[in-house]
């Protein structure tokens, strides 16, 4: 059984390194919520410094902290406990870079995270003033990938910005190395304090293998699966989605909208990111006898099939990610709205679904995503090139930047490509739902009586 579970190690450990599910949320984001009246009508809001908001609630937030570890205790599944060196507390002589670092700390989010007082502009808005932009490094503490399209836009304390542009700037801001490098086997000094243990799987050293523990969540698999790998299931977009969504109804309650929003789009993040099917199960497409199989040949030495698999499902995860990315980014260029826009922001399936709660993630989402995989991983084989999706010894990742996946579509059978157009649609459109019932939530939430 040992053995088998670190045949399966190696075999999601490419999910660790595709840790991305949606290529700049914020994207998606603003049409999601561009008509939905609690988010479009908002009025505008006062810009504020975290270290503000921490300041003048520290003692509310010292409960908050302690009501969020005893529910994570009670509530998930596999979770190592906070050491009780790391819970925050209210001390009105400490300086505001000692609160903040201790309220990052407590929330067990890497410290050097910026947090920085920005926007993304929606792009299908008018070009920012290069004036007023920040650089990359500004906002991220990772590398800036090859023909990146962020462009940050610098705020300053007290100025007036829509609630739209903070939620749905926020909605990528976990991708920017929050949960980067929190393990007791990561090369950081804050890994080895935050008690999380070692990465449950994918490569400590590589710094996204580290964030997917976050942004996954593998909560469908058989029950075979997780007896065989128990490890699977230490996975905490459900911990990020309490914390963030309680910080938000917290901030909101006592007159910080900024940070409401702000917190709101922080965990919506998680919640978008389970949406992908490729975020929701181990293999989707290969049954989990499949799985099973392989892994047993590559415990026999035999390797071979478990190291094309890993090829595959990695090259269909970034095909798709770069597809969706493309479609909405060329729309916004050329500001011609496809079905994409108008399913993201189509509110019809929102009151099917169950209203927000603290397990939505993974009982309503999660499921949802999981069974799509098997189609959508048909629609992606039948529609994409097959060198990309179908040859192993392509790697999509390493010639991704030179790939224009729309342009090629554009040569195919039309037929073939709108069916993957209309799954790309799909899973937009549950996007969308989701993410306005998590809003909907926070904001009965966070309500004044």
């Amino acid at each position: 059984m040992k053995r088998f579970a670190l045949a399966l190690i190696s075999l999601i450990g490419f999910a660790a390194g595709d840790a991305l599910a949606w290529s700049n949320h914020t994207f998606a984001a603003y049409r999601a919520f561009e008509k939905m009246p609690e988010v479009a009508n908002a009025a505008p809001v006062t810009v504020e410094p975290l270290e503000a908001f921490l300041k003048a609630q520290e003692a509310a937030i010292e409960t908050l902290l302690a009501g969020q570890e005893a529910w994570a205790q009670s509530h998930l599944e596999v979770y190592p406990p906070r050491p009780a060196t790391l819970a925050f507390k209210a001390s009105a002589m400490q300086t505001d870079e000692a609160r903040r670092l201790a309220f990052l700390k407590a929330l067990r989010v890497a410290p050097n995270s910026k947090f920085a007082l920005y926007i993304q502009p929606d792009p299908w808005g008018p070009r920012p003033d290069h004036a007023t932009m920040l650089p990359f490094v500004a906002v991220d503490t990772l590398p800036e990938q090859p023909n990146s399209t962020y462009r940050f836009v610098g705020l300053k304390a007290g100025d007036m910005v829509s609630p739209l542009s903070v939620l749905a700037s926020a909605a990528d801001e976990p991708d920017y190395g929050l949960d980067i490098n929190l393990w007791a086997d990561s090369p950081s000094d804050w890994g080895k304090t935050y008690g999380f243990g070692a990465l449950p799987f994918g490569n400590p050293a590589l710094y996204f293998s580290t964030q997917a523990p976050f942004h996954m969540g593998f909560y469908n698999e058989d029950r075979v699966i997780y007896m065989a790998a128990p490890f699977i299931k230490k996975t905490f977009p459900l911990l990020r989605t309490h914390q963030y969504t309680s910080l938000a109804a917290l901030a909101f309650r006592t007159g910080h909208p900024y940070w409401g929003w702000r917190f709101t789009g922080l965990a919506l993040h998680y919640v978008q990111d389970l949406t992908q099917p490729y975020h929701a199960s181990l293999s989707p497409g290969n049954s989990s006898v499949k799985l099973i199989g392989i892994n047993l040949l590559a415990m026999a030495g035999f390797p071979r099939m478990k190291d094309e698999m890993i090829v595959l499902l990695s090259n269909r995860h970034l095909a798709l990610e770069k597809y969706q990315n493309q479609l909405i980014y060329n729309a916004a260029q050329s500001r011609q709205e496809t079905a994409i826009e108008k399913t993201l922001r189509g509110g019809d399936k929102d009151a099917s679904y169950p209203a927000w709660s603290d397990l939505y993630a993974r009982d309503v989402v999660s499921r949802q995503s999981y069974a799509l995989g098997a189609r959508l991983t048909d629609i992606l084989v039948d529609t994409l090139p097959s060198g990309y999706v179908s040859d192993p010894s392509f790697d999509f990742g390493v010639k991704e930047s030179g790939i224009d996946l729309v342009a090629e579509l554009s040569q195919q059978d039309a037929t073939k490509r709108a069916k993957l157009d209309g799954a790309v649609a799909e899973l937009l459109g549950n996007f969308g739902a989701h993410s306005r019932n998590v809003v909907r939530g926070v904001l009965k939430a966070g309500a004044t009586k």
